[in-house]
């Protein structure tokens, strides 16, 4: 009864049980349903559920595993028993499985269980120090591509000791590894990780500690990683070390949607997985449940000119459905206007706006688009402005953080004047240099109080829900007076931080240190995709890479021009071109329904006017699937009667 309504390659992923498994997973081909069958599955064949992994990348991907394999375990009659949380399999993402094994072994580690999870901004601003204190300019040495590089270096499983071994005389190099060290000694001193460490700590501590790596093995006898296409050697290496014991691993992927090399992505870890794990099965999912066969074949007709892929052939039996429109605008206003003007007469056609996407190659290019949407008055909102990125939110929590962790040098610098209690750099300085006694009597005062909040926020959180503590962080900090009685800014700023307490209650069920270890967790982990706000039936505006894992009924790809997509600074090596067709390609496999390409003969970038060519990628569709005769000009599109509100 619970292989109903697979396919005959999905009902063979799911019933194979021991040994290593691809599952090569093309766009639409139900890849989650695939996974979330197959645990359960492995459940009803004996398997212990908490003898299960599954690993996404986002918590977005990981809720949504989580819900199917809910929701079938909750529906399936021949499951006779009660599963406890104890006995639920593991679904969570790469950095949250890193958190946990760091936390269950602080002790081996010497470090603390309450550690603070560094984001960019963090990094950024200890890697500025770093360069500070390793006496050289920041000026001179741009922080950002100090940080990238260290981070790059982390995610390919390279620790500092490797990476300055390797690094030699080289002049910059060196300069990279005396700054990390400096970097590094900040991390230990504010009992912090950066977002890489989660990763390469783990891994570490997994290579070097036989019992734990052991431990994890046989917590966890049947692992599943999702958008195995996107791992990088890290994550390989995490992955490997945890299946190693038992063989029993399950990756899911599709090499034709990997668009994140730039970030590590390593692609041959699926296309040479049956070389890594001798003995696999390879399962192809080729059919297609949610785009119409000119999409499909559109899609299939760009992606194939890529050699590095793994053979397939991705086919549907929906409908034939429209063929793919072509705009060809005079400037990038006359492209948006188009995209405008076409999305408010799909809305007026009764298509919700929510079901409508526009998606652009560079972040520049929302821009124009939002200048035209905002003065047609059609709703859109932009994905990737991230909830728990507002400063208002980020110093609530902070308050949070530094209350267990006033050692926390980054966050005490954020709130020690939030909302302003005259207390000033050169305080902080003095305090930081542990020269407190130089303080007037005055300012000596003022830091009692701040250290005495704390205390207070401290013995609250250990006994509240917490959803009661960050009341009364707001309360007490002073934060609810400064905001509540402000600007109309203030006030949605205090809207936001009353949207924490909101999101608060849903740790409330549990312990309040546990709850309060989790929300941050959560807090520190929440991707793009994660975006806490709440989802208005609004257009959607975003990048490709925000776009994938994502559907639509109707998508929009603008900015088709040469030099822009594909992107002119990709161009030159031949792998980063078959990216930005697999980029292209993710993007046509976001439709459901139709889609609509556009390219502006001129665009603005940079202050100047570019003459552009349309994209290679238009060329790469058969004319017969693309209907350039069907649209209509802009100008009489414009006589459509506005619409005025969409509820």
């Amino acid at each position: 009864m619970h292989l109903k309504g697979l396919n005959t390659q999905q009902r063979e992923a799911v019933l194979h049980k021991e040994g290593p498994l691809l599952i090569i997973a093309g766009a639409g081909a139900g890849k989650t349903k695939t996974i979330a069958h197959r645990i359960l599955n492995l459940i009803k064949s004996g398997i212990r559920p908490s003898d299960i992994l599954a690993v996404t990348f986002t918590n977005k991907a990981a809720k949504e595993m989580k819900e199917r394999v809910k929701d079938l375990l909750d529906n399936d009659k021949e499951i006779n028993f009660p599963i406890s949380i104890n006995e639920e399999p593991r679904i969570c993402t790469f950095h949250s499985l890193g958190v946990r094994i760091l936390k269950e072994n602080a002790r081996r580690l010497n470090i603390t269980r309450h550690f603070h999870i560094f984001d960019r901004n963090d990094s950024l601003r200890a890697i500025k120090e770093a360069i500070k204190k390793s006496n050289f300019e920041p000026k001179q040495y741009e922080p950002r591509i100090i940080l990238n590089i260290i981070s790059k270096q982390k995610g390919e499983a390279i620790p500092l000791k490797i990476y300055e071994k390797n690094a030699g005389n080289s002049y910059f190099p060196k300069i990279v590894a005396t700054v990390w060290h400096k970097y590094e000694e900040i991390l230990k001193e504010e009992k912090a990780y950066d977002f890489d460490d989660l990763l390469l700590n783990t891994v570490m501590l997994l290579e070097q500690d036989k019992t734990v790596l052991e431990h994890y093995q046989n917590l966890w006898k049947y692992i599943h990683i999702d958008e195995y296409q996107d791992t990088n050697k890290v994550q390989y290496k995490f992955v490997n070390l945890l299946a190693r014991e038992h063989n029993n691993i399950c990756v899911v992927g599709d090499g034709d949607q990997n668009v994140y090399s730039w970030r590590g992505a390593d692609m041959r870890n699926i296309l040479d997985f049956e070389k890594h794990y001798s003995g696999a099965t390879a399962i192809l999912l080729e059919e297609n449940y949610r785009s119409t066969k000119t999409i499909i074949q559109a899609a299939n007709s760009v992606i194939v000119k890529n050699k590095n892929r793994k053979e397939k052939n991705l086919f549907t039996k929906n409908a034939e459905g429209e063929k793919l429109s072509v705009y060809f605008g005079h400037n990038e206003d006359e492209e948006a206007r188009f995209v405008a003007l076409k999305s408010r007469e799909l809305i007026k056609s009764g298509v919700e706006p929510r079901e409508i996407a526009v998606l652009y190659r560079a972040n520049f290019q929302s821009r124009i688009l939002e200048e035209i949407f905002l003065s047609m008055n059609i709703p859109y909102q932009v994905l990737g402005i991230r909830f728990f990125e507002r400063k208002e939110v980020k110093d609530t929590l902070a308050f949070l953080r530094t209350a267990f962790n006033p050692k926390n040098i980054s966050d005490t610098k954020r709130i020690i004047n939030i909302p302003p209690r005259g207390i000033g750099k050169v305080t902080l300085l003095k305090i930081a240099e542990g020269k407190e006694d130089e303080l007037n009597d005055r300012v000596k005062q003022k830091v009692a109080d701040f250290r005495l909040l704390l205390k207070k926020i401290a013995k609250m959180a250990i006994s509240a829900k917490i959803s009661e503590t960050i009341k009364f962080i707001i309360k007490e900090s002073g934060l609810e007076n400064a905001l509540k009685n402000g600007s109309e800014e203030d006030l949605e700023k205090f809207e936001n931080i009353k949207e924490l307490v909101t999101l608060a209650t849903r740790y409330d069920s549990m312990l309040p240190q546990d709850g309060i270890e989790k929300l941050l967790e959560d807090a520190a982990l929440f991707s793009d995709q994660d975006e806490l706000k709440e989802e208005k039936n609004a257009i959607r505006l975003m990048t490709v890479h925000a776009s994938k894992g994502l559907e639509f009924e109707y998508v929009f790809i603008t900015g088709l021009e040469d030099g822009l997509f594909p992107h002119s600074s990709l161009s030159n090596e031949k792998k980063d071109e078959e990216e930005e067709r697999r980029l292209f390609y993710v993007a046509l496999t976001r439709a459901k329904k139709k889609v609509f390409l556009s390219y502006a003969s001129t665009r603005m970038v940079f202050g100047s006017q570019i003459v552009n060519l349309p994209s290679e990628f238009i060329l790469d569709i058969d004319n017969c699937l693309l209907d350039e005769a069907a649209l209509e000009d802009v100008s009489s599109m414009a006589k459509i009667e506005p619409v005025v509100s969409f509820e």
